[in-house]
This record gives structure tokens, C-alpha cells and sequence, in this order.
């Protein structure tokens, strides 16, 4: 059965939004083809630091007919009654309507058949409607735009059964539409120029070939994994941390987990101010040595892979590190 592609393609989304982003993206969306009589078997988003997607798998290509009931007035009411009745049902006798019996006596029923629209029909109004009805807790306009959204928002990708859908998006004030397409961007240093997708395996193999991991569980893995490998290698383990993870991930979409050293020199500083200087600071993940204290190496996630392997990187965190404990080492 048909498939739904969307993509919201803008700059970077602070990593406290996503999650929830992607989460009402569904809910609005879903809520809208059920609205609409649209079924469906799944519905899945993703969120990156630049976009926002959402596949929907099993829809049919046009709505179900359906009928309408309008209960008008009793059948011996005023004329005036009745042809403001008819007028109403957008009908223009009474032979078009039907007879019922109620508790109150007969009454006149106007009933329409309405042919069901194409899906590929329905879908431009029902996107605009979901986007302006996203629930940011932060939004801003930009240019010259009436559109409220959590950043700049660039292209639309919709797709639907193979099919881009021929619509756009209106941004209000002087600021020009946003009309749908079926290309889209990859990683913003790791690939160049957009390219064209045709169905959500398309659109994620291709992302993963120009540099997006577009799965969130999957570069959380990444993170993960990569952080304790490079620490195993010095006998060391990973402190682990949840909420950092989560924010970590939010703000990279081809994470590379690199190794750098903490200067002997802050190591008397308490572990507790080390950690939570690097935590919110600088989304640094700490490390354990075997006797489960603090070790002087950390593990920042670049979103970049380099042909020194991540050298200039390190040394720059450990440079900007250092400013932050001689920092943390003066107040305390």
C-alpha cells in the first residue's frame, strides 16, 4: 500500500526539543488522517539536529465514500423554515430529502453521498495545518515570514506513493513559499548539494551515504559503543549518563566519540565540580578507572569525521577545557 514521506528541513533544533518534536509530529499528523478517514498501519518519526521526518506506511490512495445526515425541520414547518433547511444541505427540493420518524413526529433528512477525495489531494492542507499547529515552547519568525517555527525552517520533502506532492507551503508576509520537493540535504560538512529520494529506504540509505545517521537510537548506539571501545583500549569505563546522552544526540548527526586528557594540574579539583563542569559546559561524557574514580580522560562526540582522526579535535576541547577548570579551580 502507498507510503508518506515527509521531511522538515531546517537549521539546528536545540536537542531539549527534538524528542518531543518528533513525538507531536505523529500525533498531530495521525490525529489528522483518522480525522479525515484516512487508515493507516504505522506511523514513525525521526529527528536530527536539521530535520524532522515522518513515514506513514499503509495508506490508501483515496478517502472511503461516505454519507452526511442533516436533520431539517418537521415536514409540516413554514416554508420558510424549510427552504433555509434546503439551502443549508445545498440542496434545492424536497424530493432530495428523506422522511423520519422522531419522538417530535416526521421531520425532513437531507442525505449526501460525498465521494471520497485522493489521498494525494488531502495531504497539502492537512501538512500546513500540522505545521502551524506544532506545539514549540521556543519559536522565532525570520526574513520577512508571518511563520513561527523552533529555527529557519529551508525546504519541505512530501512524497507520497512514489510521488512528490505537487503543493506548498506558505510562509506569510514577503517571504516566498516553500514549495514541496523530493530532494533533500545531507550532513552540513560531510556532503554537498541535495539529491532525490523516492521512498523512506531511499531517503535513509542515501542519508546514511552522505554523512546522517537518521535513526536517534542508532547514534545514541554509536555514541555508546564508541565512547567505551576507546576508553577499554586505556583499561578505563565509560560514567555513564543518561540525560547527557540524550542531549549528546541531539546534537549530532554522524557522531564521532573521540578521546582527549585532562591536565594533571585539575585532578585535585573534587570529581563532582570536574563532571559537572565538562556535563554543562562542554557535553563532555567522564570516565572511571578501576577503582570506579575519576580518571583524567573524558570523551567528547564530534560530528565530523577527519583525515588526522580527530587530532586538531581533541586539542582544541582539551585547550577549551583547560579554560573552563582553571575556571572551576579559582572559585572553588
Amino acid at each position: 500500500m502507498p507510503q508518506f514521506l515527509l521531511e522538515l528541513f531546517s537549521e539546528e533544533i536545540p536537542a531539549r526539543f527534538q524528542k518531543q518534536a518528533a513525538d507531536d509530529l505523529r500525533t498531530l499528523f495521525t490525529d489528522k488522517l483518522k480525522a479525515e478517514g484516512l487508515s493507516f498501519t504505522t506511523a514513525v518519526a525521526h529527528v536530527t539536529p536539521r530535520r524532522l521526518a515522518l513515514v506513514i506506511d499503509g495508506l490508501p490512495l483515496e478517502q472511503a465514500a461516505r454519507s452526511e445526515e442533516r436533520k431539517g425541520p418537521k415536514i409540516d414547518a413554514p416554508q420558510g423554515a424549510i427552504d433555509g433547511f434546503l439551502k443549508g444541505a445545498g440542496l434545492s427540493s424536497l424530493d432530495q430529502c428523506e422522511q423520519r420518524d422522531t419522538p417530535k413526529g416526521k421531520v425532513w433528512v437531507a442525505v449526501s453521498n460525498i465521494p471520497g477525495r485522493k489521498t494525494e489531494e488531502v495531504m497539502p492542507a492537512m501538512i500546513d495545518s500540522v505545521l502551524r499547529a506544532m506545539p514549540w515552547k521556543k519559536s522565532m519568525n525570520w526574513g520577512e515570514s508571518a511563520f513561527r517555527w523552533v529555527r529557519p525552517l529551508h525546504s519541505i520533502l512530501a512524497i507520497f506513493d512514489g510521488r512528490r506532492l505537487e503543493s506548498k507551503f506558505e510562509l506569510g508576509g514577503e517571504q516566498p513559499a516553500i514549495t514541496f520537493t523530493d530532494h533533500v540535504q545531507g550532513h552540513r560538512f560531510l556532503s554537498s548539494g541535495s539529491f532525490a529520494v523516492k521512498d523512506f529506504a531511499d531517503y535513509q540509505a542515501k542519508l546514511r551515504d552522505a554523512g546522517v545517521i537518521l535513526d536517534r537510537d542508532e547514534r545514541k548506539k554509536t555514541i555508546v559503543e564508541g565512547a567505551r571501545k576507546l576508553l577499554a583500549e586505556k583499561g578505563l569505563t565509560l560514567k555513564e549518563d543518561d540525560g547527557l546522552l540524550e542531549e549528546v544526540c541531539g546534537l549530532v548527526e554522524w557522531p564521532v566519540p573521540l578521546i582527549g586528557k585532562i591536565d594533571d594540574q585539575f585532578m585535585s579539583i573534587p570529581p563532582e565540580v570536574l563532571v559537572t563542569t565538562m556535563r554543562n559546559n562542554q557535553k563532555y561524557f567522564a570516565s572511571l578507572d578501576a577503582n570506579g574514580k575519576m580518571s583524567p580522560y573524558f570523551v567528547v562526540t564530534a560530528n565530523i569525521t577527519t583525515e588526522d582522526d580527530g587530532k586538531a579535535i581533541i586539542e582544541g576541547n582539551q585547550r577549551v577545557l583547560r579554560a573552563r577548570f582553571s575556571d572551576a579551580k579559582f572559585f572553588w
